[in-house]
């Protein structure tokens, strides 16, 4: 794995120590399993199957994963935060061998460090329990292809072999499913791909008209 210098180290150290800063000021404002609701999406909040859940399949350096990540899955749960809910499983078009003595490799779209960024986004997803702070931390990580293996209950993941078994994990979701993905990232909504194109420009609004056929409006959705 590469090793980062002094300065490397300390920068990243830094990005980490702001997404904790930010994290925990969140939480003095609001009850971890009792988030406040938004007026506007009062009435709607865990009624008739909500929130939507948007299952992300996508690789650690995927240009398109980085761009889907930043500029629509952030905007669009920053509108409806309380009626979605992220599933993160970064494999993409990787594949998983299994050596006879048990052991597991990888080979990835994009080379062996994207093996291990995957895996240490494997490990940050199963670290960071909280929808908003794990969203942060991946947009953090892939926008600027941050490697936060100094980290270190989340190094300790990498290091071991917790770390391969998640993504092995996040490659079996990857190919169960039904259309095999074509394309990454691959996205569903409540376990449907529906539009992908549509998904991948706008997912809000196609979030909002899942929410519709629901019967449910809320007042973000209305202007679309």
């Amino acid at each position: 794995m590469k090793r980062f210098s002094g300065q490397a180290r300390f920068k990243i150290i830094a990005v980490v120590s702001i997404l904790l800063i930010f994290y925990y000021a969140y939480r003095s404002f609001t009850d971890y399993n009792n988030r406040l609701i938004h007026e506007d999406q009062l009435e709607f909040a865990r009624t008739k199957g909500t929130p939507i859940i948007v299952a992300v399949y996508y690789e650690a350096l995927c240009p398109d994963s980085k761009n889907f990540i930043v500029k629509q899955l952030k905007s669009a749960y920053s509108k409806l935060p309380n009626l979605i809910e992220i599933e993160f499983f970064p494999y993409g078009k990787a594949s998983t061998n299994v050596q006879p003595d048990g052991s597991l490799s990888f080979q990835c779209q994009h080379g062996a460090r994207e093996c291990e960024g995957n895996i240490i986004h494997c490990c940050a997803v199963e670290s960071i329990h909280d929808t908003e702070m794990r969203l942060n931390f991946v947009a953090c990580m892939i926008q600027f292809a941050i490697d936060v293996s100094t980290v270190e209950t989340i190094q300790k993941c990498y290091n071991s072999l917790h770390g391969k078994e998640l993504l092995k994990i996040a490659g079996e979701a990857t190919h169960n499913l039904n259309p095999s993905v074509s394309f990454i990232p691959t996205i569903t909504l409540d376990g449907q791909q529906r539009r992908q194109a549509t998904i991948l420009r706008d997912l809000f609004s196609e979030i909002c008209a899942v929410l519709a056929e629901s019967g449910l409006t809320p007042k973000a959705c209305e202007s679309i």
